[in-house]
């Protein structure tokens, strides 16, 4: 591989990895709460954490760059603030590959959070503990392995981005080129080569994650 390109491939893991993280904080303290708690909103907090996982990446993109653009409405104000925009860093790349991986994420651990038997959380509470060291002892840890697939998965995802990625992150090489931004190039200039392995590349990857998070599913079954 050129330079370029195996830089691109760092830069994809680093983003995948830091998409997983993120994923984790945000996806299984969601995921526990549309499995376990009913409130007002609930209908529409699983509408939005789901919807990316409908929607064409490039209108998931479009949104992220309403939102986080220069001009965006949390981007305007952050910009006239610090000088700084998200728009077109490796960070944007991260922020993208997390949104897009979401829902993978908080689908699969809320299933797995929702065939752990009530009965044992109930017996927790009667020893004293609240629904949070609940949670952190008894629920969680019944749900490990579904949830283990779901950050897998996650991180699959976040590996693989290219629409949301393209619109909000851009393709400017050695900054924001991931590996399947990469790829695109490479067709497009005609280097086949290139192209060539880098899709094995993501295709070997891919097929372990897929045996990875099969096996943690059919653990927590």
């Amino acid at each position: 591989m050129s330079p370029e390109n195996r830089w691109a491939l760092a830069l994809s893991i680093e983003v995948a990895v830091s998409a997983t993280v993120l994923n984790a904080v945000v996806g299984i303290p969601l995921a526990y709460l549309l499995a376990r708690r009913r409130f007002w909103g609930h209908a529409a907090l699983d509408l939005l954490v789901t919807l990316p996982l409908v929607l064409p990446p490039t209108v998931t993109g479009y949104y992220l760059i309403v939102l986080l653009g220069r001009r965006g409405v949390l981007g305007a104000p952050l910009y006239d603030l610090t000088g700084w925009t998200v728009a077109f860093t490796p960070t944007a790349a991260v922020i993208a590959a997390t949104v897009m991986a979401l829902p993978l994420l908080v689908r699969t651990a809320r299933a797995a959070i929702e065939s752990v038997d009530q009965d044992l959380e109930r017996a927790s509470y009667t020893l004293g503990r609240s629904e949070w060291q609940t949670a952190l002892a008894v629920t969680l840890p019944l749900a490990r392995n579904g949830i283990l697939a779901g950050l897998v998965l996650a991180f699959a995802r976040a590996l693989g981005e290219f629409g949301a990625t393209l619109m909000l992150a851009g393709n400017i090489p050695g900054r924001t080129t991931t590996v399947p931004l990469a790829i695109y190039t490479a067709v497009q200039t005609g280097e086949r080569g290139d192209a060539f392995v880098l899709v094995g590349l993501l295709t070997g990857l891919s097929c372990l994650v897929l045996v990875a998070a099969g096996r943690l599913g059919a653990r927590a079954t």
